[in-house]
């Protein structure tokens, strides 16, 4: 029997929330601008633009780098991840609290900034493709933290925002929840640090997929 449950659907973010990703994906970003002869940004930084949108992120993470520059920044950058994909691994407990989530009755998604190409890769890899009812990626619709790939997810799916929780490592992705009116708890193991999440005003804060999958038992 099916427990009874408080959010039909449940969206992930992917990079720094399920998949052990936010350290490399930041050095891949140090390296690119290296290699591109731009000022290196700080990890701090470079981390911060996880999340975002193609313009968005490079506009901030190398700013003197001129928009026409924009693809080659993309494919020194693709080079270097690349090299790494197969080395990066999901965190610990993700499978098993997917599953779980899966048998309770929840409809589960992605909201990624990733390509779709690049979100099907990993979820071949992964193989976690079917955990998932529906995704969206960034080159698909309106990047974070604007609100279109949650209200686009919650369309495909056929739930309302006060039956959805976002789940996600930063501050783009809090942002994107509330904009949709969907709550959302912040995982602090990622790419933004827990003040930075906490300002968002998030329904909880969580330092490990252990404590995630306890506080969705409890709650969700």
């Amino acid at each position: 029997m099916r427990t009874a449950r408080r959010y039909s659907l449940i969206v992930f973010d992917w990079d720094g929330t399920l998949l052990d990703s936010a350290a490399t994906i930041t050095d891949c970003i140090q390296a690119a601008a290296r290699e591109m002869g731009l000022p290196v940004p700080d990890r701090e930084t470079a981390s911060h633009v996880i999340g975002l949108g193609l313009s968005d992120s490079l506009s901030r993470a190398v700013p003197t780098l001129p928009s026409e520059k924009y693809i080659d920044f993309v494919e020194h950058y693709r080079r270097h991840f690349l090299a790494r994909e197969d080395s990066m691994q999901l965190f610990p407990g993700v499978r098993e609290l997917l599953s779980r989530l899966n048998e309770r009755g929840h409809r589960l998604a992605v909201a990624t900034g990733k390509s779709r190409l690049g979100l099907d890769r990993a979820l071949d890899a992964s193989g976690l493709g079917r955990q998932f009812a529906a995704t969206r990626c960034g080159d698909e619709t309106q990047p974070k933290p604007h609100p279109a790939m949650l209200l686009e997810l919650m369309r495909e799916v056929g739930v309302v925002p006060a039956s959805s929780l976002m789940i996600g490592d930063t501050s783009h992705d809090l942002e994107m929840a509330k904009s949709a009116g969907v709550a959302a708890v912040g995982v602090t193991y990622g790419a933004h640090p827990a003040q930075a999440l906490r300002a968002l005003d998030p329904l909880d804060c969580v330092s490990s997929v252990g404590e995630l999958t306890q506080w969705l038992e409890n709650n969700a």
